[in-house]
């Protein structure tokens, strides 16, 4: 499937969040993972790592960031490289809703907390 639109997206929510897969191994994706994820306001977020490194870039709203010892706003037009293995959070602190188009390797897991629990997210495999 080469026409990828919102309405063949699936949607998937964890941690207040909702993920809208647009390209996945369901449709045909070979190496490479893409999704929107939408961030209410006042959406905290986890703290997680990734197995494989990920793109994310600011479609609307600002977004609260902490990649590794690294805190900043990531407004719209900015792009966020959080490499494999680091520790990553997400947050829309502010009062208006946040999206962000995603990228990453097909396959990729993401590592709750502190190791203890890991997680595919379908929105990636």
């Amino acid at each position: 499937m080469s026409h990828l639109t919102p309405e063949t997206a699936v949607t998937h929510h964890l941690h207040g969040v909702t993920f809208h897969s647009f390209a996945a191994g369901r449709n045909g994706a070979t190496s490479i993972a893409a999704w929107r994820a939408d961030f209410p306001p006042h959406t905290p977020g986890t703290a997680h790592s990734m197995t494989a490194e990920e793109i994310l870039h600011v479609l609307a709203g600002t977004l609260d960031v902490e990649v590794g010892d690294e805190g900043f706003t990531a407004r719209v037009g900015d792009a966020v490289l959080v490499p494999a293995g680091t520790r990553f959070r997400v947050s829309n602190n502010g009062d208006d809703p946040a999206q962000a188009w995603v990228t990453t390797t097909l396959g990729m897991n993401a590592v709750l907390g502190d190791g203890d629990q890991r997680v595919a997210p379908p929105w990636a495999q």
